[in-house]
């Protein structure tokens, strides 16, 4: 039977969506939850005998509940997320993840550098990531290295440095790794045109890199500078293989993220695949110890929100196993067949796997 004070508080909940917050006698916050029908569904924790011990117990202790009213689901579902990390109540799950992923930053600044970091610096310089671990960032930072020359000094390449004679060519210039811009020998167009390429390899776009090699390999070969035109084609081929490796489905497939739960009784996992023109270029698998009775609806549509804000994916369609309410802006697909449903199933796979 619900305590009389708790049945006011309850009947003068609004039936609008928002957020609810149930608290102890001693001011402790014990749970945040989210609800499409604030009134329905926190009467539902009182009028009914719970499957688990933990949920009965949860009920036992709330004394107040306090509320948020928002104008949608969706403004509901991201409250309750911030809340959660905020508040960190006891019975809720807690997508906690102290790890600092790793990305790669094309540096502003004449003749960019391209490395690898933890650490993001607001000063216009772009941030492709984060990767889930530094083998893949250094995978593909070989990769870069194969197809074009950069520069690892850390010099100010300004126009007056170069001109005064400032700097002198380093070891990475003279085995062929860079083309010395610190000496004047290549020109700033040219060396952004290469990161231009980078750019969209980064993004897992190989198409223009792939039409430039190919180009150029025919230029040399049309001029008989046979040995030249055979550097490019092994470019060419590094290019195909790496792109052959990363391409799971059909090319034409893009800016789409792919999410899957599966669960037991005390813990789910849900993977997360990022796919850019038919390829891979991100994937990571988390942990949710369950605290209640949560439904695999309600643990996923939580760790997507989650997984978008932490990887800062913008995405606007999303391919999950079941139907979800990730508000307007986001396209929810559950494929039956194809390769959408190729790409899930992969999904479910790494979750099972893990």
């Amino acid at each position: 039977m619900t305590k009389p004070d708790l049945a006011l508080q309850i009947l003068t909940l609004p039936d609008g969506p928002g957020v609810y917050q149930y608290y102890d006698k001693e001011g402790k916050i014990l749970y945040v939850g989210k609800a499409k029908n604030l009134k329905k569904r926190v009467s539902s924790y009182f009028n009914k005998i719970h499957d688990t011990a933990k949920t009965n117990v949860l009920v036992k202790k709330i004394v107040s509940i306090k509320h948020i009213v928002v104008p949608t689901e969706t403004d509901a579902l991201l409250l309750e997320n911030n809340l959660i990390k905020t508040l960190m109540p006891r019975y809720n799950v807690l997508l906690k993840d102290d790890k600092s992923y790793p990305w790669i930053c094309i540096k502003k600044e004449p003749f960019s550098r391209i490395f690898p970091t933890r650490r993001m610096v607001k000063d216009g310089s772009e941030y492709f990531g984060p990767y889930t671990n530094f083998k893949t960032v250094h995978t593909i930072l070989d990769l870069i290295k194969e197809l074009y020359p950069l520069r690892t000094c850390n010099y100010d390449l300004n126009k007056n440095n170069i001109e005064s004679g400032k700097f002198k060519v380093c070891l990475e210039f003279h085995i062929g790794n860079c083309k010395g811009p610190c000496e004047g020998y290549e020109i700033l167009e040219n060396y952004q045109k290469q990161v231009d390429a980078i750019r969209e390899i980064l993004k897992g776009n190989f198409k223009e890199s792939m039409k430039d090699f190919k180009r150029l390999m025919t230029t040399y070969a049309q001029e008989m500078k046979f040995e030249e035109a055979q550097k490019i084609k092994e470019k060419i081929e590094i290019l195909e293989n790496y792109q052959s490796r990363s391409t799971v489905v059909n090319p034409k497939i893009t800016n789409i993220d792919v999410f899957s739960i599966v669960s037991d009784e005390s813990a789910a996992f849900v993977n997360f695949l990022q796919i850019s023109h038919g390829s891979i270029i991100r994937s990571h698998t988390m942990e949710i110890k369950k605290k209640l009775e949560e439904s695999d609806e309600e643990l996923l549509e939580l760790a997507i929100i989650e997984l978008r804000e932490r990887f800062q994916l913008m995405s606007k369609e999303v391919i999950v196993p079941f139907d979800l309410d990730l508000g307007e802006k986001i396209k929810v697909t559950v494929p039956q067949l194809g390769d959408k449903k190729q790409i899930l199933d992969l999904s479910i796979r790494n979750a099972k796997f893990y």
